[in-house]
């Protein structure tokens, strides 16, 4: 349980730090870039910031998965997983359909 606990810390800590820089410091090339091709100029803030705000719900969601699987011993770590990743893939999904 403590090998799962700190593998999903790392895991969900990179995802915090991957979609902090793409929100904040805009670094939109860390999507690729066949997501971002047809993006325009003017959009990229507003992209770039849903998309970040995506991988941050994704993050948040893996790191409470180990912490509540750690805790609990239980499966409901993996309910919080699911709706965070849903949460975060979906406005990953609306930002593309939307600017892209």
């Amino acid at each position: 349980m403590l090998l799962e606990l700190i593998v999903l810390l790392i895991i969900g800590i990179i995802f915090l730090i991957v979609g902090w820089s793409i929100w904040k410091r805009e670094k939109i090339n860390l999507i690729h870039d066949y997501h971002y091709k047809n993006v325009a100029e003017a959009d990229k803030k507003e992209y770039t910031a849903l998309m970040g705000k995506g991988a941050i719900i994704i993050g948040i969601g893996i790191i409470l998965t180990g912490i509540i699987d750690f805790i609990t011993q239980t499966g409901w770590g993996w309910t919080a997983f699911g709706v965070c990743f849903v949460s975060g893939f979906g406005l990953m999904v609306y930002a593309g359909m939307k600017y892209n």
